[in-house]
């Protein structure tokens, strides 16, 4: 309980280092679709938060043992997998190892933050396959694509899955995710309409982001022995 409050003092303290935090920060960009327009790239997991916000949902998919032979013998890890999303066309997932439990969930939630992609349309691929099914359907998929298109915010689906299905990592990783990257290539009817392209956010506030940025000043407290 301590740590997730730490986290939470430090997110309220957040200095951006990236000229798209600093404009998220300032309130110039508002939403993920200004950001997905001119492709800029997302380096800060507390962008999502701010964008997003509490309607971002995180759960662990699976935490698995791995192994690495060294000269010294086994060295064991931890591997976690972690799917995020905000069940209205945004979702993300995260693969993390480390030798704690705890520190491969923290860190595979920020790989599935900073993955965050758009979900519009429905593709097929290799392994899985998507079809769209009748408004009240539901989700017809095993539990681990299931989950995933949950998270998307997909509604009715057909899905079906081919191949090592039984390895987590590769059926939610490289199947069902990729297929869910695919679908923003596809150009759907309701993105039909002329599209009005606008001046890119570091070009539209060039002088905002030529100011110079506080430095930030770390204070260590003495801790007595």
């Amino acid at each position: 309980m301590a740590e997730r409050g730490g986290d939470r003092g430090e997110e309220e303290k957040w200095v951006p280092c990236t000229k798209l935090g600093r404009l998220v920060r300032d309130g110039k960009i508002k939403s993920l679709e200004q950001i997905y327009l001119h492709s800029l790239p997302i380096k800060e997991y507390q962008i999502i938060d701010l964008l997003v916000g509490p309607s971002l949902k995180d759960e662990v998919m699976k935490i698995m043992p791995v192994q690495k032979q060294t000269r010294a013998g086994q060295r064991t890890r931890f591997k976690a997998f972690v799917v995020v999303g905000d069940s209205n066309g945004h979702v993300g997932l995260g693969v993390k190892c480390s030798k704690e439990v705890a520190t491969a969930i923290r860190g595979a939630i920020i790989l599935a933050k900073l993955s965050v992609i758009p979900v519009t349309g429905k593709c097929g691929s290799v392994t899985v396959r998507m079809v769209p099914a009748p408004r009240g359907s539901g989700i017809v998929a095993a539990r681990v694509p299931k989950k995933v298109l949950q998270f998307a915010g997909i509604d009715d689906v057909f899905t079906s899955s081919r191949g090592s299905t039984k390895t987590l990592g590769t059926l939610s990783r490289s199947a069902t995710f990729d297929c869910l990257l695919k679908t923003y290539g596809f150009l759907t009817p309701d993105f039909w309409r002329e599209t009005r392209f606008t001046k890119s956010p570091f070009q539209e506030y060039t002088d905002l982001l030529a100011k110079p940025t506080a430095k930030i000043v770390h204070v260590v407290d003495d801790v007595e022995a």
